[in-house]
């Protein structure tokens, strides 16, 4: 196969797994007797080149995710971001908040006060207020960054006192191991999370956006009540790392 042949396969394919994911998320939510207008479907673009994903945008993706600040901050300017929003979804070390605070719209990987208030510092400095998800470890695992669910709530309190950001909701990723019955049980536990941190109307929260289901496993967070589910694989294709 020719490089060209091969570039036009490709890029056929993506837009292809867009319509079809772009779909299936809509059918899922009639499922669950909601309107797939409630869910956002973000097109995760980890290794990803421009080109491919500017054929995601082409075909209506108005949302992507990517991992890593250095990763997005290169591929920044070959983006159609006139036509769409980007956030961060990756593990953010604190000293690279200062490159991406203001580059992406959403941070939805806020594990911790300190980097909570180094983003909020960065905010300030910038004249600018950060809108951030807080990431909740809804299994208990050690090898995963975020907040135990049992102390989500007083660490929100705390970080919602932060100048310069503004908390939106919540994020997780369920156990890699767990069974489809496990996956679904985690998230209508962070469902509830979101339910109950949102009925407590703290100052400079707004419990918006519930950030849950991957390719894996969309169908049942969307079930779950998921308003946000992040898919790279089944759009893209399996990453391709160097």
């Amino acid at each position: 196969m020719t490089e060209q042949s091969f570039m036009i396969e490709k890029l056929n394919s993506v837009e292809e797994n867009f319509k079809r994911i772009k779909n299936e998320v809509g059918e899922a939510a009639v499922r669950a007797g909601r309107s797939a207008e409630e869910i956002r479907l973000m097109a995760v673009t980890k290794t990803v080149e421009p080109v491919f994903i500017n054929r995601a945008i082409a075909c209506g993706a108005d949302l992507i995710g990517e991992n890593r600040v250095q990763e997005f901050l290169s591929k920044k300017d070959g983006l159609d971001l006139d036509r769409c929003e980007a956030h961060l979804i990756g593990h953010l070390q604190t000293n690279k908040v200062r490159q991406i605070v203001g580059e992406v719209s959403l941070i939805q990987s806020v594990d911790s006060v300190k980097l909570a208030k180094e983003i909020g510092r960065c905010s300030v400095n910038k004249n600018i207020v950060s809108d951030i998800l807080l990431e909740v470890n809804i299994g208990g695992e050690d090898s995963k960054f975020g907040f135990l669910p049992s102390e989500v709530y007083e660490k929100a309190c705390e970080i919602s006192e932060t100048e310069g950001i503004k908390i939106c909701g919540l994020m997780t990723v369920p156990p890699f191991d767990a069974t489809k019955e496990q996956t679904s049980t985690f998230f209508s536990n962070m469902r509830q999370l979101f339910i109950d941190i949102g009925e407590k109307k703290i100052h400079n929260v707004s419990m918006s956006v519930l950030s849950m289901g991957m390719s894996g496993d969309y169908r049942e967070a969307i079930a779950a009540g998921s308003t946000l589910v992040r898919v790279g694989t089944a759009i893209f294709g399996s990453r391709q790392y160097n």
